[in-house]
């Protein structure tokens, strides 16, 4: 197990989860977040290959529209 920041709150995971995977497991919706990792806006082309490790640093954001 692992423990993460995310949105200033620290959460367990299993290790070894990429990012979309670690998306599911909080019960979110990948296709409607933004995410920060480590302080950095980390794009979604990115997504699949980011391992997270013990440590670090997320804020995760929801996608809104409007008019």
């Amino acid at each position: 197990m692992i423990t993460l920041q995310v949105n200033g709150s620290a959460q367990t995971c299993e290790t070894n989860l990429n990012m979309p995977q670690l998306l599911v497991h909080l019960g979110l919706n990948p296709k409607l977040l933004a995410v920060e990792y480590n302080g950095e806006i980390l794009h979604r082309q990115f997504w699949d290959e980011t391992i997270l490790q013990n440590g670090d640093r997320l804020e995760i954001v929801t996608i809104v529209g409007g008019g």
